[in-house]
């Protein structure tokens, strides 16, 4: 079996299945590229149809609180909400291709929130991001059902065709083809798959989704809100709906139910590549096989390693994520100028498959060493935007020459990596730092201070091992000090039990 490092096929997907678990990883050119995971107790709920009640409207904030069900109320803006009167204008009609750019030229909607939405009111909405953090899940009543080939949007009159399809004649067959097959309103996305497909397959997946959203309008008119209406597909096959083409060299699965259940998923969408689904029976973990884990473990640490001696420091936090490049162990060249730029280019390979893999989203700043050279700096920018045009997630790139700082901005539907494997350090309630022995030796004396009294008898003093060796080395004047003020002796005892930062005072009686 091929490992990372050893020559594979171009594209493949491994999937590890258990029931507790599905995880999903991409290996492209023998490196991950992408991994996913679906947990049974946690299941992403993007994609997801609810029938929702307006809990609040807050026109101060163009916004509503939508309870469809969740922990948490889902989040409304305006822009998001169906105007009757909705309607693209002429030019608009004539440049827009995605689902994304049809949202956008509809964000001028002139009527204010309170007028489009009251408190109680029941609507339709579906999920466009999934819940993060302490906020609920962003949704908005522009449904989009996405099929193998299209993607259906009731309630939008107008009909794309993929950029990626570049054939003008076909472009033209494309959409002539829906417009005249199409029964119901509402407006359809020609998804890149469609390219060559012949009319007869192309109907099939139209009449699918609009036979489907029927069975959806129907559901909602017979349940009380909140209440989920329509469930997207699970993790497994909404990739190999929306991710699988020739281009995958195999599909390796580790569970024979699931294996059982994708055969005969791609037979429906993809039979000439159902060949090309293999069973995994080894006992040996499937991403231990094909080098995955090790790549996901690497993910979750900050620091990653240039294979020149140079790394690159990722830090994820609330409002942004940044990315530091620095010249390490590289020495390089004579001339500093093609050193930095030889690192930097480097560095931004390894930055673009980070943030793919990681899954990180928002608001991405990019500090790469600095060049004195105009012609580098552009080198750099061109061949960051090049290596972008891998990444399926829309991304955009701006270039702030003055502070030699490059700015991304990724879409973000999901959690991070990060983010959905980790929880934060209850020692350091995630800030990555946590107070010094010293300080805390001293803390210690200054709370025995405020309650004198009640430690007038003595004081025993529970700490971590670390603690209790810097109170008995390095900090011992802290003790004496102790001792001093209580005019009696500390009874100072080791806990393995404790966090670092963590200790108790225990008054004697």
């Amino acid at each position: 079996m091929p490992h990372r490092g050893s020559l594979m096929p171009d594209k493949e997907m491994i999937i590890s299945h258990s029931l507790l678990e599905t995880r999903l990883a991409i290996v492209e050119d023998s490196v991950v590229s992408e991994v996913a995971f679906e947990r049974e107790r946690s299941r992403g709920v993007v994609g997801n149809l609810y029938k929702g009640r307006v809990n609040r409207v807050l026109p101060g904030m163009q916004s509503a609180f939508v309870d469809i069900g969740l922990e948490r109320d889902g989040f409304l803006y305006v822009s998001d909400v169906i105007d009757d009167e909705d309607n693209l204008t002429e030019e608009e009609e004539r440049i827009v291709e995605t689902e994304r750019e049809i949202r956008a030229a509809k964000k001028s909607s002139t009527q204010s929130i309170d007028e489009l939405l009251k408190e109680g009111q029941e609507v339709l909405v579906q999920v466009a991001k999934e819940p993060l953090g302490t906020k609920g899940a962003r949704i908005t009543s522009y449904v989009s059902l996405p099929g193998r080939l299209l993607v259906y949007m009731p309630t939008v009159e107008h009909i794309g065709v993929s950029r990626k399809i570049e054939s003008a004649e076909e472009r033209s067959r494309l959409r002539r083809l829906i417009q005249e097959t199409k029964k119901r309103p509402g407006g359809y996305i020609v998804r890149t798959a469609a390219e060559g497909k012949d009319d007869e397959a192309i109907v099939a997946d139209l009449t699918y989704l609009e036979n489907k959203w029927v069975e959806i309008v129907e559901k909602s008119e017979h349940v009380k809100a909140p209440a989920l209406i329509h469930k997207d597909l699970g993790l497994v096959f909404k990739y190999i709906r929306d991710v699988l083409s020739p281009e995958f060299s195999a599909i390796r699965i580790n569970s024979e139910e699931l294996f059982d259940q994708v055969l005969n998923y791609v037979r429906q969408i993809q039979p000439q590549i159902l060949h090309r689904v293999k069973y995994y029976s080894k006992n040996y973990p499937i991403f231990d096989e094909y080098g995955v884990q090790s790549e996901i473990d690497k993910a979750l640490r900050s620091k990653v390693w240039l294979k020149s001696g140079g790394y690159i420091v990722i830090n994820q936090t609330e409002a942004l994520v940044a990315i530091d490049v620095n010249t390490g162990r590289y020495t390089g060249d004579r001339r500093l100028e093609d050193t930095i730029t030889r690192i930097n280019l480097e560095a931004l390979e390894e930055i673009v498959h980070q943030v793919r893999l990681r899954d990180l989203g928002g608001i991405i700043v990019i500090d790469f060493i600095d060049m004195e050279e105009r012609r580098n700096q552009n080198k750099v920018y061109a061949a960051l935007e090049h290596a972008l045009k891998k990444d399926r997630s829309p991304t955009k790139s701006i270039q702030i020459n003055e502070f030699g700082l490059i700015v991304l901005t990724r879409k973000r539907v999901k959690r991070s990596l990060e983010r959905v494997l980790c929880r934060p350090c209850p020692s350091c309630q995630g800030s990555s730092w946590i107070k010094s022995p010293t300080t805390l030796a001293y803390e210690i004396v200054d709370q025995v201070r405020k309650d004198l009294v009640e430690y007038s008898k003595g004081l025993t003093l529970r700490v971590h091992p670390e603690l209790a060796r810097a109170l008995r080395g390095k900090d011992a004047p802290a003790m004496e000090e102790l001792k001093s003020i209580l005019h009696n002796d500390v009874d100072l005892r080791s806990d393995h039990n404790l966090y670092q930062e963590q200790y108790e005072l225990v008054a004697r009686k």
